[in-house]
């Protein structure tokens, strides 16, 4: 029997004894689980090195620009870059830092980042911050537990858990890649799955300039052509080549995107001591340099257009080049460019629960710690791969993905401070029970109990008894068995029946001109 099966039959003997079943559940979690707002961070950050030494990298980044430069492999992007007035060799670009900080300048500190329901809409920058699930993965571990290749359905299933999760903002797009799609075909459903079972922000596609546009036609259905010209509603990522190329594809991406107001992630991809020096600081200061020319640029295409500084700097194992997740050094070099952004006022990027375990275990939740208590502390803004995140981001994981929803909820209470709302009458409950008592029954426990404490339900703190009773679960196994009960519990967000009509109407209309294969 699958785990579904015995989900679906657990509940009907619940519903049978006690009443409510999936109805209750849905009616608790509606009253327990509401959709978070824009968490406004309340805690300080940290600063792990001196002012100077974020100034020393500051200064390095822009003599590699100077000096070394950076490529630009694309005719239009050059033909703009020499009438900014850069120094153009072929598709190399060295920019004078005066040229370069004008126009990283343009770039607003924060912004609003709308959703087709407006109460899912976010802020961006500043004291703000947002989780946002995984993206990329051509596996799934599915809810048995196997690991296979994605498909449709399993996106859907993952935009549907996004759209439930309180506190993811953003229903991301690929969380993992449909498949049995054909390549030219599969970002229309890839968008369309995002929009149709979530009415979150969602995230674009840049693997081609036509893919980008039908993202932008799509989105247009949705909000309005005029509207998506002006406001942003969706956000997408661009990669620089480490070290310091920027190629056709995400220049053209950056183009369609930046043209139209739609912020984008200007993250240089660095496996730090493979495409980076092997030192932390000295990788920093190669990807601080990578996404300021890649910044600089949108500011050429439309200025003042939002975008976000972003990085995503990973250490390898130095005896086999595998990417490692969760290192200590990934943590000290987000806190360095939290340090930067601040310095550019830019809203950044960075990920949260990106780790290189293969399962829901032990040591992703390790790793998943390191990276999210540093994400938090350095101030990030825009907090991707914050759900599902597997194996190097080779795969979506059922179970992970709720385990991460659900720790979500105690990060948002972290960052969100600590309150002092009710501390007098807390103070006036000690004076009631006095010594010897307990505060069970006291008026203020009564009226506090439901919100005081984070109480994780996927987090097992029974009596060993007890746990052994209920069939001595591990923590995988409880991730799956809530996915499954999430997904038994959706009901979609329903697009206006016209606006779907025209989503499926330029779906088909796309696919009759696309080919099956990629040329």
């Amino acid at each position: 029997m699958s785990l579904a099966e015995t989900v679906e039959k657990t509940d009907s003997q619940a519903s049978n004894r006690r009443g409510g079943g999936r109805v209750g559940r849905r009616a608790l979690r509606s009253a327990a689980m509401p959709s978070f707002p824009t968490l406004v961070r309340k805690i300080p950050v940290y600063d792990i090195v001196p002012d100077e030494a974020v100034e020393l990298i500051h200064q390095e980044s822009l003599a590699i620009l100077e000096d070394v430069g950076c490529e630009f492999r694309d005719a239009e992007a050059i033909a703009m870059w020499k009438q900014a007035g850069a120094d153009v060799t072929d598709t190399r670009v060295r920019i004078d830092r005066s040229l370069l900080m004008d126009l990283v300048s343009k770039i607003p500190s924060e912004f609003t980042l709308n959703a087709r329901n407006p109460e899912r809409t976010v802020q961006v920058g500043g004291n703000n911050s947002i989780f946002i699930p995984m993206y990329g993965a051509p596996y799934i571990r599915d809810l048995d537990g196997n690991r296979r290749y994605g498909t449709l359905e399993d996106l859907n299933n993952f935009h549907r858990l996004a759209y439930m999760a309180p506190a993811l903002h953003s229903s991301s797009s690929i969380i993992c890649e449909p498949m049995e799609i054909a390549v030219p075909k599969r970002h229309l459903h890839i968008i369309h799955s995002a929009l149709k079972h979530s009415d979150k922000p969602f995230m674009g596609i840049v693997t081609s300039k036509e893919r980008a546009e039908d993202t932008m036609t799509m989105a247009g259905i949705v909000f309005g052509e005029e509207y998506v010209k002006e406001k942003p509603v969706l956000v997408s990522i661009t990669n620089c080549n480490s070290p310091l190329v920027w190629d056709a594809t995400m220049l053209d991406a950056m183009k369609v995107y930046a043209r139209h107001n739609q912020p984008l992630i200007i993250a240089p991809f660095a496996l730090c001591g493979a495409s980076t020096a092997a030192s932390a600081v000295g990788a920093v200061a190669q990807v601080n340099a990578e996404a300021l020319a890649g910044l600089a640029f949108t500011q050429l295409i439309r200025p003042g257009s939002p975008q976000i500084y972003g990085q995503f700097m990973v250490t390898v194992d130095m005896k086999t080049g595998a990417p490692m997740g969760g290192t200590p050094e990934a943590a000290q070099m987000m806190y360095v460019m939290g340090a930067l952004a601040r310095k550019y006022r830019l809203p950044w990027r960075t990920s949260g629960f990106h780790v290189g375990s293969k399962l829901n275990d032990a040591q992703a939740g390790y790793e998943a710690n390191m990276l999210m208590h540093a994400a938090i502390l350095s101030g990030a803004n825009y907090i991707w791969h914050s759900a599902g995140w597997l194996e190097a981001g080779l795969t979506c994981g059922y179970s992970k993905f709720a385990t991460d929803c659900e720790q979500l909820v105690g990060w948002y209470k972290y960052a969100g401070g600590l309150p002092f709302d009710d501390f007098k009458e807390a103070m006036a409950a000690i004076r009631e029970v006095g010594p010897q008592g307990h505060f069970l029954g006291t008026q203020h426990t009564l009226e506090h109990f439901e919100k005081a404490f984070f109480m994780p339900t996927l987090m097992d703190f029974n009596s060993f008894e007890q746990w052994s009773a209920e069939g001595a679960k591990d923590h995988d196994t409880r991730g799956r068995e809530k996915a499954c009960n999430m997904l038994k519990d959706y009901e979609e967000p329903k697009l206006d029946e016209g606006i779907a009509e025209g989503l499926r109407d330029f779906i088909a209309r796309q696919e009759e001109k696309l080919p099956d294969t990629v040329n």
